[in-house]
């Protein structure tokens, strides 16, 4: 679907602009603080369209920003979230993933925990779950001030604090702040969200496993608040990030919402059903990528013979299968000392390397004379899918991986480690390491699976 700008009434008359693009499963953004869907940093969106793309996504302007009205009367929680009422019954949709960023972090939460049954999948950017977490009243106070008496400073001081990247972004950005809305509108919608948005008491009534991403340094929303979210809601995780500033931008953004991208992808209900065409007439779509790799198995050959080591690899083989099949793995294939498997989670594919070892252990301990350890790697990233295989930079990386690991280890790349961060697996930081082929080194994790 081409983009289609619509208007909806929310319940107190204010005119809510909204747009709707794409194809696949449907997937609601909130956008946060003064952004438009019609006037926005483009560096920050085609970030994000890495997320997004495979779904039917629907888009709106908060009240007073953009295309919307920019005059409402009142800016507090309860009409932001009628706001979102209001988009959800145009757009004429039942169950849907839910994407807030900043601002709207707060009436997306309370939309959940209103409608349990709708919200499939809720991801939140730049948590804001009480306003006295982000500043004190006489803080505010001085910025209202600021943004009455000097509109363009104000403007370039937030995003030079914490939303640029480059220089050039917090030109832009507070560019497109002075466009987007009015100062006046801006202060009274601070004032009214920092009165009125504390949603601390709803977290542990949101239903839906929920993913929190959010930079350590971030110099405007403190990231304590994204921990207590993570802690309190029941089925959330947390993306930890470096830095500060907005999760989609940055040199990291791409990695970031790719990880995004996979959260969603781990539920059929809102998996994407778009991939994108590589030259050849390819196939790419985020993936993790397992693999295994017998120690020493042309040693084992020698000592025990060609038949009985056959007996080995069959073993080996019917393990790791078996883990594949219990955790959703599929097998790519067999490389001879081992298997390549691909996962639509990071998760999923942990589990399942670590009920491979797990099994093994216990196959070590029954069987003294065919002892076998095994090494596993794991990656996630778009590998090309071709001729029923995969290949591409996440696949080359994911076997240097396993190559680095000792027998028994399992070792995970980076982003592997923050896609399941929150999701209950040890990791122990292996710091960086030269893997051959890869020019910068890479940060490798490894993840502990001994009881």
């Amino acid at each position: 679907m081409e983009r289609e700008v619509r208007y909806c009434t929310s319940e107190d008359g204010t005119r809510i602009a909204y747009c709707m693009e794409g194809e696949g499963p449907p997937l609601v953004i909130c956008n946060g603080g003064w952004n438009s869907f019609a006037n926005e940093y483009v560096d920050e969106v085609e970030a994000h369209r890495l997320a997004w793309r495979g779904h039917t996504t629907v888009r709106y302007d908060l009240r007073g920003v953009g295309l919307s009205d920019r005059d409402a009367e009142a800016y507090d929680l309860d009409r932001m979230t009628a706001d979102l009422e209001a988009v959800v019954r145009s757009s004429k949709l039942d169950r849907f993933a839910l994407w807030a960023t900043s601002f709207s972090v707060a009436p997306a939460i309370l939309f959940a925990v209103r409608h349990p049954k709708r919200i499939s999948r809720l991801i939140l950017e730049r948590v804001i779950t009480r306003g006295a977490d982000v500043m004190p009243q006489e803080n505010l106070d001085a910025l209202v001030q600021l943004i009455g008496s000097n509109w363009e400073m104000a403007t370039q001081m937030l995003a030079d604090l914490g939303i640029r990247h480059t220089p050039e972004a917090g030109l832009a950005i507070a560019q497109m702040s002075r466009e987007n809305i009015e100062p006046e509108v801006a202060a009274q919608m601070l004032t009214d969200l920092y009165a009125t948005g504390d949603v601390h008491g709803s977290l542990k009534d949101v239903a839906c496993p929920t993913l929190i991403a959010h930079r350590r340094e971030d110099t405007i929303f403190p990231f304590a608040a994204a921990q207590h979210a993570a802690a309190v809601i029941p089925q959330a995780r947390l993306l930890a990030l470096s830095g500060s500033g907005q999760v989609s931008v940055g040199p990291d953004a791409e990695d970031n919402v790719r990880a995004m991208a996979a959260f969603l992808d781990e539920d059929p209900e809102t998996r994407a059903i778009a991939v994108t065409a590589g030259p050849s007439g390819s196939e790419t779509t985020f993936r993790t990528i397992l693999f295994t790799d017998m120690e020493g198995s042309t040693s084992l050959t020698q000592r025990l013979g060609d038949a009985a080591a056959q007996d080995v690899l069959r073993t080996h083989n019917s393990i790791v299968r078996d883990a594949l099949t219990a955790h959703g793995g599929t097998e790519i294939k067999h490389t001879g000392d081992g298997i390549m498997a691909s996962f639509t989670s990071a998760s999923t594919a942990l589990e399942a390397a670590v009920a491979i070892q797990k099994a093994l252990a216990v196959h070590r301990s029954d069987n003294t004379e065919s002892t076998i350890r095994v090494r596993i790697g794991l990656n996630a990233g778009e590998p090309v899918a071709e001729d029923e295989d995969l290949f591409g930079t996440a696949v080359q990386l994911a076997a240097r991986v396993c190559d680095k690991a000792e027998p028994g280890q399992i070792l995970a790349s980076n982003v592997v480690q923050e896609l399941a961060a929150g999701k209950g697996f040890t990791f122990a930081d292996q710091g960086e390491a030269s893997l051959k082929g890869f020019e910068k080194p890479v940060r490798l994790h490894e993840v502990r699976w001994h009881d």
